[in-house]
């Protein structure tokens, strides 16, 4: 099989976490729908790797441990594969859904240990800490609304340990990217696609700051709602202009709207897999470009109300 460094990266490269890596690589969530079928989630994320990914994004609660497992065994000496995982949240298989927040210090810290045991690493490229202040998702009450410098703290001493290698934010706000930016911060993951570009302040200060963003729901329409990126007439216009589907003409626009995007998009399925990297290698020009800006952006937080 072809190894990563012979084959064309996906989007070009970009920095994440000290490391250059192709700017599309793989949301791994998607691999607990083949939870019955072990060797077909595998051989999924080796072609993901044969097509030129080497960022993989992960989380313990994936699967309730499964989709980690599973990275342990597909990841090959010599893959030069950059894994990164999250924080914030723990694994509840037996509850209304299933995760449930695990924001104190010490379950980050107890986090990042489990994570390490099931990828069988002594050391995760980069953290990201799952904030949960804001929707959509799961937001903390009770004992699990924690000061953000204590949660700080504990990602800190992990990376002076080296459990970690860089510390990362998901799902926060501009002001908590604020805060946090002394502690050093390499990575954020917030909802953000073209059709809910609430943060484009947060987005410039990260390229400001040398920060890689990071967007999930790269497509919109996550929860029911909330506008899809591929039901926009400019997106499916595009996409028959291209001779592309309007999901890679979604995920070509993250790419070029600012260098230091990278994607995760997550599948389950062998076809979108290569449908999503093939989006790395989208050309659009000037006219494309501005009619996909000139379209409406909604707010995903009002939209949940």
């Amino acid at each position: 099989m072809p190894s990563t460094e012979s084959a064309p990266r996906p989007g070009g490269a970009g920095p994440l976490a000290g490391r250059t890596v192709s700017r599309v690589g793989y949301g791994a969530m998607q691999l607990e729908r083949l939870h019955d079928d072990r060797a077909a989630a595998v051989a999924l994320l080796r072609r993901a790797f044969d097509l030129g990914v080497d960022h993989v994004d992960t989380a313990q609660f994936y699967g309730n441990g499964f989709v980690n497992e599973v990275i342990r065994e597909a990841v090959r000496p010599g893959d030069d594969v950059v894994v990164v995982s999250k924080v914030g949240a723990d694994p509840d298989p037996g509850g209304p859904i299933p995760l449930r927040l695990a924001q104190r210090p010490a379950e980050l810290r107890a986090s990042v240990e489990d994570n390490l045991r099931a990828l069988g690493l002594d050391r995760i490229p980069l953290v990201n800490l799952r904030r949960a202040d804001r929707r959509p998702g799961v937001v903390a009450e009770g004992d699990q609304l924690v000061d953000l410098d204590d949660q700080l703290a504990v990602m800190t001493a992990l990376r002076d340990e080296g459990k970690i290698g860089a510390i990362g934010l998901s799902s926060v706000t501009l002001d908590v990217l604020r805060r946090a930016l002394p502690a050093g911060i390499a990575c954020v993951q917030n909802a953000y696609s073209l059709v809910s570009r609430d943060d484009e302040d947060m987005l410039a200060l990260c390229l400001e700051q040398d920060i890689a963003w990071v967007p999930f729901f790269p497509l919109g329409g996550a929860f029911p709602g909330l506008p899809k990126v591929t039901d926009e007439p400019a997106v499916q216009a595009a996409a028959r202009e291209l001779g592309r589907t309007p999901a890679q003409i979604g995920l070509a626009w993250l790419l070029h709207h600012a260098p230091n995007v990278h994607l995760i998009p997550g599948t389950a399925s062998a076809d979108h897999l290569e449908g999503n990297i093939a989006a790395g290698h989208i050309v659009l020009d000037g006219e494309t470009l501005a009619a996909l800006d000139a379209v409406l952006s909604r707010s995903m937080e009002a939209t949940l109300g």
